[in-house]
């Protein structure tokens, strides 16, 4: 099709509002556009056309056999146009908004809060995909992920939700009143990783150790990992945000602390996100600014 040869859209839903009310004011009505404005874009369609599509000769406009041909056409056209439009916003609004992050995350963060998005917002039905590994963003699946990280993720759209390093952390019981000076001598210890992750090594390489783990290496769900590591079964590297209480309360001790940047984003592809999506996007900014506001203890 040669699109460069088309006459204006606004010309051709003009031209097609006329043919449906046969006034210029009710078509004007129908687009929220004036009378003058609906007789202009007529005036200019027939220009494009090289063609008289409104007989003009009597006491009201009427089309001529080619305006009747091309508002036929415009007609079945356009109403395709909606029922695909309605068709597509109505799966679009069935679908559940699809959610990804990890279970640390959902365990620490989301679910204790859960319950005030759904009673703001009880019609959206929801998917909390709770797993460690990336997932890909793509139409008809994850709508928003929840990424720790830097937020530059090529190809997509972050933003900050909960700015917070990474923290190593152990049990008292665990360390056996030994002094840990450097990360080396943390790798006789076991060390606990949530699955689908590889935070213990990451950390260590960060901080130039070669060297593997000499001791048990433990990968469990994130819902269980800082209990296991409140239990003394090991050494674990988590957002210290989610483990501040614990180290208060001496329940845990602060080995390591990063000095990065970096923290929990939005994650989203780039583009118009559906209403579900920037609903919770919303109560996720606002949660966010609550934080922000918040006294620093």
């Amino acid at each position: 099709m040669d699109w460069l040869s088309m006459p204006p859209l606004a010309a051709l839903r003009a031209f097609a509002a006329y043919a449906e009310h046969a006034n210029l004011a009710r078509a004007g009505a129908a687009l929220n556009v004036s009378h003058a404005a609906i007789s202009q874009h007529l005036r200019s369609l027939e220009d494009h056309l090289g063609a008289q599509l409104l007989d003009r000769s009597g006491r009201a406009l009427a089309l001529t056999p080619e305006g009747s041909h091309l508002a036929q056409a415009l007609l079945l056209g356009f109403g395709a146009m909606q029922s695909a439009v309605q068709d597509i916003s109505t799966q679009g609004a069935a679908r559940p908004l699809h959610i990804s992050c990890t279970p640390m995350f959902a365990a620490n963060w989301l679910m204790p809060r859960l319950a005030e998005f759904r009673m703001k917002q009880p019609e959206i039905d929801l998917v909390i995909d709770p797993r460690g590994e990336i997932v890909e963003l793509h139409p008809g699946g994850v709508d928003i992920a929840i990424r720790y990280g830097d937020g530059k993720w090529a190809g997509l759209e972050a933003e900050i939700l909960l700015a917070s390093p990474m923290a190593v952390v152990a049990h008292p019981s665990l360390l056996q009143g030994r002094v840990v000076r450097s990360p080396e001598d943390l790798l006789d210890y076991p060390w606990l990783e949530e699955l689908g992750t590889t935070e213990a090594a990451h950390w260590l390489r960060s901080r130039g150790v070669a060297d593997a783990i000499r001791g048990a290496s433990i990968k469990l769900p994130g819902n269980l990992l800082m209990q296991a590591v409140r239990d003394g079964q090991g050494v674990a590297v988590g957002v210290k945000d989610f483990v501040s209480e614990d180290l208060q309360a001496g329940r845990l001790v602060e080995l390591f602390t990063s000095n990065e940047e970096r923290g929990y984003h939005i994650v989203t592809r780039p583009g118009v996100q559906r209403v579900q999506a920037r609903l919770f996007i919303s109560w996720l900014r606002r949660h966010r600014k609550a934080q922000d506001s918040a006294p620093q203890l």
